[in-house]
């Protein structure tokens, strides 16, 4: 685990690329790990941590309010889910599917809009994580909001740009985003963190010069977090 942030020395070289990729990586399974903890500041700091790199066009606090968004859609999720549980604790899942999900989308759209991502990142979001419980398929409007996020911490409106034929899809980078969720799911952290490296490596390779300054002050857990969570 990367509890620490790696230090600017040898800035935009290949060893300070991984390392800060995989400090990403980290970071975003700890922040899941919170969340299945009930942790919700802690998840805001790890969510925030990430979102203060890769989305290099923000200050520190406007891209703590876009992690926040997304912690507050967490959140909401996990009260919708509660109130379709039956007597016995099971989530009914077409009571699940008829539910209201618009405070879930009230923070996937304060996310996107204190990041600049495309509004249709919400609804796209949000679907996603509905369909992830109830059994639909969840993947495809999950990669294409992870396209539309990709697309401004790249500030590339164009990715994916595909050399040749076979311009459909979402690119490379949202489908390991999918396969981290797979691996959430499975609860497989080491493997979630090695998906999602490549990821963020693509971000920080792209920023070059203008990734924010890596510091002990980025928000960061002093003591190991073992990818044991529940």
């Amino acid at each position: 685990m990367t509890t620490r942030p790696p230090s600017n020395r040898d800035r935009g070289g290949s060893e300070h690329v991984e390392a800060v990729a995989t400090y990403m990586a980290d970071q975003l399974c700890r922040g899941f790990i919170y969340h299945d903890r009930r942790e919700r500041a802690a998840a805001i700091d790890a969510f925030a941590a990430v979102d203060a790199l890769q989305f290099a066009h923000l200050d520190r606090s406007t891209a703590r309010d876009a992690a926040t968004g997304y912690v507050d859609a967490l959140w909401e999720k996990d009260a919708v889910e509660d109130a379709c549980r039956d007597a016995d604790g099971v989530i009914d899942p077409d009571r699940l599917a008829d539910a209201d999900w618009s405070a879930v989308e009230a923070g996937f759209r304060n996310r996107a809009a204190a990041a600049g991502i495309d509004p249709e990142y919400a609804p796209l979001s949000t679907l996603a994580w509905r369909e992830h419980k109830c059994g639909g398929d969840y993947w495809t409007p999950m990669m294409h909001a992870q396209m539309l996020e990709l697309r401004t911490a790249l500030r590339n409106g164009d990715y994916p740009d595909k050399p040749r034929h076979g311009q459909g899809g979402f690119g490379p980078k949202p489908t390991r985003y999918a396969l981290g969720v797979e691996l959430h799911d499975t609860r497989q952290w080491e493997q979630a963190r090695e998906a999602m490296t490549p990821y963020f490596r693509h971000i920080v390779e792209e920023h070059g010069d203008d990734l924010p300054t890596v510091t002990d002050d980025i928000a960061a857990t002093p003591d190991p977090l073992p990818f044991d969570a529940d």
